[in-house]
């Protein structure tokens, strides 16, 4: 077992993770986030739910459950086709963690009249934003919590509203309030604000970013998100299985094979069923194509922002060509929809095969001789050097995660450590660097790219003809829950699946590793100067729409 607490009872949830599930009391909530931050462990995600009426043969929502916080609890949610007693009679927190060992999902059930639960942001700081988005759209509280300000809503609904919330009306809880938001002041002689967004110059996602400078250096960055929330989580609760594969895959577009994917491991984790080895090895080709792809490109934006355009147009001439390529070859340029639960869309002929192979090919010697340019560049290095550095000690205190994490020597890809089928038969060779630069990231990136390369070649030798058709799921279990979870190009895409009594979906919650890494972006520019916000920025090229949600 991955934790072990007198008042913690475990269950596995998938085969294709080393994955648990298990009721703890609120009391018990912050020892075992503290056992698992001491091992070196951290947090993955962090979302609430409200399963009220939920099997309870009740006809009106309650106001108390005298069952819920107190540490007689019920056994684990599974898919075992019925609710636990508490469940019906109130809210609940659930909180996914990671150590060596695998994920753990804990299910904190919140009393329906005042759902709070002790703060763990000052042992995983990543959770303060995930803590307050909880609150803007269930109202369950993080009692001794320092932060309390609003994250999600921005005078959408109304303070005392709460849309992911069962009984939630959205026409009463309609606001003309002004959106007042309250940024860290920093005062003393010669500081001065810079405003940023959320409207920028370019074709991107909103977002707001307060600068307090001296001159040209940064003091402070202060973020502020949520333009885009879109109510992604509300959306899913009337769609069928498989209208909520195609929101899954939208969730980050340029992120659509990775939360396809783990939005059907965690469908075939409710349902208990495990795809044919075809469609894994298919799965696993596509998100590797992915990855290519994206690397690609912010290699190419990487030279653009210091100004090397030359850089920036070879890259999204090679990065185009694999997108033409992943239409003529899956039907799509990023490659939506290919992947459903149960299996996936798409099959790949022989010269499919030979088409990426000779892609393959071409992308190696071409990379290669553009990393010897970057390399080479003196204007390109004297940018990226030292810029934007995050020290390992800081990543692993803030809990930065992916490849960003693994520029700043965080060894962490659930390709390796956790590696679900087809991964672990490819012996995937993790890159990692210490720098924790702008320089950083792009080696990084490199690497990953190279080695995506060798894996898609290893995947095509592996993807033998099977006669057997995938059976697509249609239906999942009753009161049912599972997770899947990914290493997409960011870092770690996890999504959690949550049925109601028939079997529909009640609760799905998508995680993007943006939610880890925008607070590292505030750290990482400090005492650099502003015009070299861009570059790290890029550097980092975090997810707006993935954690607006």
């Amino acid at each position: 077992m991955p934790i072990k607490h007198p008042n913690l009872n475990l269950s596995r949830l998938t085969d294709a993770l080393p994955a648990w599930t298990g009721d703890v009391s609120p009391d018990d909530l912050y020892d075992i986030c503290q056992q698992v931050r001491d091992g070196g462990g951290r947090l993955v995600a962090l979302w609430g739910s409200d399963p009220r009426l939920q099997g309870s043969g009740c006809d009106t929502l309650p106001t108390e459950s005298a069952d819920c916080g107190s540490r007689a609890l019920a056994p684990p949610l599974a898919s075992e086709g019925s609710a636990p007693p508490c469940r019906g009679r109130c809210f609940f927190l659930h909180v996914t963690l990671m150590n060596e060992t695998g994920l753990v999902c804990l299910n904190v059930p919140l009393p329906s009249e005042h759902p709070n639960y002790p703060d763990i942001s000052r042992i995983f700081p990543a959770a303060n934003r995930m803590q307050r988005a909880a609150y803007d759209l269930l109202g369950i509280y993080a009692h001794d919590g320092h932060d309390h300000r609003k994250w999600l809503r921005h005078g959408a609904w109304h303070s005392g509203s709460f849309p992911l919330r069962k009984d939630f009306d959205a026409a009463a809880s309609r606001t003309q309030d002004a959106d007042d938001y309250p940024f860290v002041q920093v005062e003393g002689q010669g500081v001065h604000e810079i405003p940023v967004g959320p409207v920028h110059a370019g074709i991107i996602e909103p977002g707001h970013f307060r600068f307090s400078i001296i001159g040209e250096r940064v003091l402070r960055l202060e973020e502020r998100l949520g333009y885009v929330h879109k109510g992604i989580e509300k959306r899913f609760e009337s769609m069928s299985l498989q209208q909520g594969a195609k929101l899954a895959g939208r969730v980050s577009g340029d992120s659509t094979v990775a939360y396809a994917w783990a939005y059907a491991m965690a469908a075939e984790s409710v349902a208990k069923v495990t795809p044919p080895g075809r469609a894994l090895w298919l799965r696993a080709l596509l998100l590797e194509r992915e990855r290519i792809a994206n690397h690609l490109g912010d290699l190419g934006y990487l030279g653009n922002d210091v100004a090397l355009s030359f850089g920036f147009a070879q890259f999204w001439i090679l990065k185009e060509q694999v997108l033409r390529n992943n239409a003529a070859l899956f039907g799509h340029r990023y490659l939506m929809d290919k992947i459903v639960p149960g299996g996936v869309t798409v099959n790949l002929s022989l010269e499919g095969k030979s088409l990426i192979e000779q892609e393959c090919d071409m992308l190696e010697q071409q990379v290669s001789i553009l990393r010897g340019i970057y390399d080479e560049h003196a204007g390109v290095q004297d940018r990226f050097i030292a810029t934007g550095r995050v020290e390992p000690a800081l990543a692993a205190q803030l809990g930065l995660c992916g490849l960003a994490g693994r520029a700043s020597a965080q060894a962490w890809d659930a390709r390796v450590q956790f590696a679900c089928a087809p991964y672990d038969k490819l012996d995937v060779q993790m890159a990692t660097y210490r720098n924790g630069d702008v320089a950083a990231r792009a080696i990084v990136r490199f690497d990953e790219l190279f080695e995506s390369l060798r894996l898609q070649r290893d995947i095509l030798v592996n993807l033998i003809h099977e006669d057997e058709a995938p059976a697509l799921l249609e239906k999942l279990p009753p009161n049912g829950f599972g997770i899947g979870m990914v290493e997409g190009w960011r870092g770690e895409v996890l999504v959690a699946i949550h049925t109601d009594a028939m079997g529909n979906l009640t609760r799905v919650h998508p995680h993007d590793p943006s939610w880890q890494n925008w607070p590292l972006l505030e750290h990482a520019v400090i005492d650099n100067i502003v015009p070299d916000f861009p570059l790290i920025n890029k550097s980092f090229n975090l997810s707006y729409t993935g954690q607006d949600l």
